[in-house]
């Protein structure tokens, strides 16, 4: 990078937490144009704790020069990747190990707006959810339940600031999800915006516990975490005050 290259490095997310100080000192202090293709990030099934990318949203966004990009699946991915490669500075770009929701990948290398998300369903139900990553697709699916907005935010940093201050000014709950840590992650910076605009509504941040989740069955490890569509809905609901609707139809 330094010879005018550009690096692609392909890496496990927990392997980056290894080489942080290189990351910091020899990328970030002198903005290089390195693209970070982080695999395995979220829960990662079968390859347990040890291997879980549960935590660079966090500890990449406080870098200085340093984007944040999460794809929601494999069409997207391969945007998100095409977007960051001709973006000139260091950025990451999380997916998870494993299949996605079956998005056809397209064979171009078009790219995205840098740094802006998109409205994938408007609710009429006063919450909004913000999606980072592959939680958008249970995001929509408790939604329907609930008749909820869900943004597709595809940047934590830079995040898409105008959207978020639209949904804030115009719902009266916003929800962040992601496959990440809460504490530090994504909607610590949604949280982190709205505080600086001074719009004081509430948020719910759902994502990965403070605690290390060990090996199981992908699907059944974030149902447990409370992050299937299923889950979701739950949580919102319990913050709304509203029975699930399990507990409405009496079963």
């Amino acid at each position: 990078a330094c010879e005018g290259l550009k690096p692609v490095v392909a890496i496990y997310s927990t392997f980056l937490q290894r080489a942080y100080d290189q990351l910091i000192h020899d990328v970030a202090l002198q903005n290089l144009d390195v693209t970070f293709a982080l695999d395995r990030a979220g829960l990662v099934g079968a390859d347990g704790a040890t291997h879980a990318g549960n935590y660079d949203i966090a500890f990449t966004r406080c870098i200085p020069n340093m984007a944040v990009l999460t794809p929601a699946d494999e069409r997207e991915c391969r945007q998100l990747l095409s977007t960051a490669y001709q973006h000139k500075g260091p950025a990451t770009v999380r997916y998870p190990r494993g299949a996605g929701c079956g998005a056809d990948p397209g064979k171009d290398l078009s790219v995205l707006p840098w740094g802006t998300g998109e409205l994938r369903r408007e609710g009429q139900g006063g919450v909004a959810i913000l999606a980072f990553g592959t939680l958008l697709y249970p995001a929509l699916q408790a939604a329907e339940g609930l008749d909820a907005t869900v943004a597709n935010m595809r940047f934590v940093k830079p995040l898409d600031g105008a959207l978020v201050e639209r949904l804030a000014r115009s719902h009266r709950l916003l929800v962040t999800v992601e496959d990440a840590c809460v504490m530090g992650g994504a909607g610590s910076a949604v949280l982190e915006h709205l505080n600086a605009l001074g719009l004081q509504v509430p948020l719910l941040q759902l994502g990965l516990p403070d605690a290390f989740v060990e090996h199981g069955d992908p699907a059944l490890l974030m149902a447990q975490c409370g992050l299937d569509a299923a889950g979701i809905e739950r949580s919102i609901r319990a913050r709304l005050g509203q029975p699930t609707l399990r507990a409405v139809n009496g079963d």
